[in-house]
């Protein structure tokens, strides 16, 4: 059934509202209760369907400025369920406004089932899992006319903004929820848009991530223009390669993302998931861990710049050959860290076309993980989502313990259901063991910076601190008996704060899985809670940051230790803090989400908090204010 989309009233200090327009009468309804206050785009109102779509009149007839938002709804339209409708701004046209950088030419501001409207976090994880952008967010809290009243908006580029409830709504209550304040004369043309030339309106630097969310056909060299990087896996001596090499390479790359999205939307993946998949199959040959951080600190942000850099070291694993005996256990513990779907579709695509055996491995547990119930886009979220709340009022740090073990249980077959995970995690609901904070980074990374805005901290152990008692932070002369000395105190830390669940932070560099595997070993001992506090910065700064140190090591072994850099996984430790170039948590993995009051929250907004329903590990995010 088609439903048009109700007039906003006008908010009574709205400039723009005319005599035939609605406004608010009487006390202003939204006081009293969270709202988010959204940018009004200057577009056509236009919903659409699973199945179609229509501007503001259910019978709107064709116009050249509807061609491409009717090509969206082909490609997003199956996403939407039967019942549900998508309502947004159509801004391919030029109205009154001129835009020169949208992220795309459709904009979505609200999502209904049936005469619901959803809340506003549901709503935005709904659009962006179509790869539907959504208005940029002015404001957010409990109503404050006076806040609002103070929003700066600019005239000459902004029509407005539209200030609606958090929570959802009915239909029937659309006036007491949503309201408008729009710039006076809003209309400044001679001609309505629709009887005048169509002028486009222009697209920014990040419209073709938000292309391929949407399902377009990826354009390697546009996505890596959007990302800021000029080339992707082309050897570092390019410049001396060969026109006929670079071009091949690059042509290489271009087929490859091509069977990578074919692959992804045969799986029906959209949204971030098709992102990732095929930003992984474009940059497969940059290492790891310098794309993780390059990505990080461009429009990515870190959780998708990570769960790229993920995908790009997992996926040869599927190449290679793999116990039956432990395969289940293996993909669980794969799932924790991406979308096996989109690893499957990665490992089958960029092998060599010559490697028959690797393609039969990628087969194989390709049909295993599907028997299994794996290859879905969260394998393991009923089972995270029932646990939860089951253990709800638990204390969040022994929920996450329950999870992590609930996980290794259900990879080794031994629980297949909630009930059976809350049965077989008795054992770790009095939060009695202590918790270690491994930092994981180069030098200069801001590791002790991060930790040392830390609170809640018991005790505090740095490999960096040790040598300074011996005389000099510098000498590496006698780093064996620094570390036995280090991993002695950590022990002895370990063994106090199991009394009082405290934390012990674990301060060195840990570049790579045998270097955590040294305090990760004597936190088993002490059956600790274990956190990998990963951070990740770009080369550049960390030598920039380097020389600016009151203890720079020399550049030959800041240089060594990048290379050597192998950021863990999640899945290696209980749980794993992202941490970015600015010093804060930016994403999280391995928490069970949230389930008590001490859940660590600042840093992130509601929508985050509630994204382990969604099977998105950036559920529990920590700050430098809060630990464990």
């Amino acid at each position: 059934m088609r439903t048009h989309y109700p007039r906003t009233a006008h908010l009574p200090w709205s400039p723009g509202a005319t005599p035939d327009d609605v406004r608010v009468s009487g006390p202003v309804a939204l006081a009293g209760r969270e709202v988010v206050v959204t940018e009004k785009l200057d577009g056509e109102n236009t919903t659409l369907y699973r199945d179609g779509l229509h501007a503001r009149s259910l019978d709107s007839g064709h116009h050249p400025s509807r061609a491409w938002v009717k090509g969206l709804q082909g490609r997003i339209g199956p996403g939407i369920p039967a019942g549900r409708r998508v309502c947004g701004e159509n801004l391919y046209a030029r109205h009154s406004l001129p835009y020169e950088d949208l992220d795309s030419w459709f904009y979505g501001f609200s999502v209904w089932d049936g005469d619901h409207c959803l809340d506003w976090d549901r709503t935005v994880r709904f659009l962006r899992d179509l790869g539907v952008p959504t208005p940029r967010v002015l404001w957010r809290g409990v109503y404050d006319e006076r806040a609002l009243r103070k929003l700066r908006i600019d005239t000459a580029r902004q029509e407005g903004y539209v200030v609606r409830t958090v929570d959802g709504f009915a239909r029937a209550d659309f006036g007491r929820c949503v309201a408008k304040w729009v710039r006076g004369g809003h209309v400044r043309t001679d001609t309505h848009w629709m009887y005048a030339p169509v002028v486009p309106n222009g697209l920014g630097p990040v419209a073709p991530l938000w292309a391929v969310r949407s399902g377009s056909e990826p354009d390697p060299a546009a996505l890596l223009g959007a990302l800021g990087m000029d080339r992707g896996p082309v050897p570092d001596n390019a410049e001396n390669a060969a026109p006929t090499a670079v071009a091949a390479v690059a042509q290489a790359v271009a087929e490859a993302v091509a069977d990578v999205a074919a692959r992804l939307d045969g799986l029906g993946r959209t949204g971030e998931s098709r992102l990732t998949g095929v930003l992984a199959a474009a940059l497969h040959g940059v290492p790891r861990a310098r794309l993780g951080a390059r990505l990080a600190a461009g429009p990515l942000g870190m959780p998708a710049a990570r769960r790229v850099a993920d995908l790009v070291g997992l996926y040869p694993t599927l190449r290679r050959p793999f116990p039956d005996a432990e395969r289940r256990a293996g993909l669980v513990r794969l799932a924790e860290a991406a979308d096996l779907g989109v690893l499957h579709a990665l490992a089958g695509a960029l092998g060599d076309t010559d490697d028959t055996a690797g393609q039969d491995c990628v087969e194989w547990s390709a049909l295993y993980a599907e028997e299994a119930g794996l290859l879905g886009p969260d394998p393991l979220g009923p089972l995270r989502v029932g646990l939860r709340e089951a253990l709800a009022g638990l204390g969040q740090r022994a929920a996450d313990r329950c999870w992590a073990q609930a996980r290794e249980a259900f990879g080794q077959g031994r629980v297949r259901t909630a009930e059976e995970a809350v049965a077989a995690t008795w054992r770790r609901r009095d939060g009695a063991f202590p918790h270690l904070l491994q930092l994981c980074g180069p030098s200069g990374s801001g590791k002790s910076t991060f930790a040392g805005s830390l609170t809640g901290v018991e005790a505090y152990v740095s490999l960096d601190d040790l040598r300074t008692a011996r005389g000099s932070r510098s000498d590496q002369r006698a780093n064996a008996d620094v570390l036995r000395e280090g991993l002695n105190r950590l022990d002895t830390a370990l063994a106090a704060a199991a009394r009082s669940g405290g934390t012990v932070v674990w301060d060195a560099t840990s570049l790579t899985g045998q270097q955590r595997g040294l305090a990760g070993a004597v936190a088993r001992r002490r059956d600790a809670l274990v956190t990998h506090a990963v951070v990740w910065v770009e080369e550049a700064e960390l030598v920039r940051r380097n020389r600016s140190r009151a203890h720079p090591v020399p550049e030959g072994v800041l240089a060594s230790q990048v290379r050597r850099f192998a950021p863990p996984y999640p899945g290696e430790a209980h749980l794993t803090w992202y941490v970015g170039a600015d010093g804060t948590v930016a994403d999280t993995a391995g928490s069970i989400g949230p389930v008590g009051a001490d859940l660590p929250a600042a840093g992130t907004d509601k929508a985050d908090a509630e994204k382990a329903d969604t099977g998105n590990h950036a559920a529990h995010a920590a700050t430098p204010g809060e630990v464990g």
